[in-house]
């Protein structure tokens, strides 16, 4: 992941409306191009990173594992190493996670309408 620098004006203005509006808030943990596509195939249940990539060919290794990774510090998708030779990851969504559902649901009958 990319390094932030905390202290910067952006970041103090980011933290500053995300405190003040919690869609900005959960736009920031769910949004960009990846991202709910990710969650809504996890919400089938568990996959191996090989059949998420297979699910969403268009994202590239980087992108998924970068948004793979943000999703698992937001404690949104938990990761779970299998111990097996040879060794695979599975990814599910956490509680707060499957959470989502109705969010991403909600926005996709928006869209659906308003699209």
């Amino acid at each position: 992941m990319k390094q932030v620098k905390e202290s910067s004006t952006n970041q103090a203005n980011k933290k500053v409306i995300q405190a003040q509006c919690p869609v900005t808030f959960t736009l920031e943990k769910i949004g960009g191009r990846w991202k709910p596509l990710i969650i809504y195939n996890l919400g089938t249940g568990k996959k191996r990173y090989n059949e998420l990539k297979k699910l969403i060919p268009n994202i590239s290794e980087k992108m998924l594992i970068q948004h793979l990774r943000e999703l698992e510090t937001d404690n949104l998708v938990s990761r779970q190493v299998m111990p097996v030779v040879p060794p695979h990851v599975e990814y599910e969504l956490t509680k707060q996670g499957k959470g989502m559902g109705p969010i991403l649901h909600a926005m996709a009958e928006w869209g659906l309408k308003h699209g």
